[in-house]
């Protein structure tokens, strides 16, 4: 069972100038994303329903941290009471108590999001997810003493060796590995 998940909304900008929002839920013991989906009208039941589908089969974390923004209704607020979760509600205007989530997010914006035009919801999804399938196996985090949140295996050198670099992120990022000469 997981101990803590932190969760917040970031708004992403589309090229027709409308604005998704974007819902994430992080685990903190490894900063690892469990959950993600983007919306164009969040309400306190789509909210609801985002913490039902991070936590299927009855993994509910003890922990739930959060800001006070008003999304998060009492159809929120009873969802999370009945699946047995401790509300952990920051200070208002405070985002500093809420770390690990806001420093997820800034990543988000300087690795991926500033440097792409979100076409639609799906666009943005399917982006998103490729981010964090390259954030989660191959970005290196200082807090976890420079791995990444789901650990990566060391390579080997050869004896005759090439350095190759793979695209990542539709080519925003690149993950090298040691390939063998012929």
């Amino acid at each position: 069972m997981h101990n803590t998940f932190a969760i917040d909304f970031f708004t992403v900008p589309t090229a027709k100038f409308r604005v998704l929002y974007v819902f994430i839920v992080l685990l903190h013991e490894n900063r690892k994303i469990i959950h993600f989906n983007v919306t164009a009208n969040p309400s306190a039941e789509w909210t609801a329903q985002q913490i039902v589908e991070a936590c299927p089969w009855d993994c509910a974390p003890k922990y739930l941290l959060r800001d006070r923004d008003g999304i998060y209704g009492k159809v929120f607020q009873n969802r999370v009471r009945g699946m047995g979760i401790e509300e952990i509600k920051i200070a208002a205007k405070s985002p500093w108590q809420n770390p690990y989530c806001e420093r997820m997010i800034g990543s988000i914006r300087r690795d991926c999001v500033n440097h792409l035009v979100a076409l639609n919801e799906e666009h943005l999804e399917c982006r998103l997810s490729e981010y964090f399938k390259y954030y989660h196996e191959y970005r290196t985090h200082l807090g976890l003493d420079k791995d990444s949140p789901l650990g990566r295996p060391v390579q080997k050198k050869p004896e005759s060796r090439k350095v190759i670099g793979l695209n990542r992120v539709g080519g925003l990022h690149h993950r090298y590995e040691w390939r063998k000469t012929a």
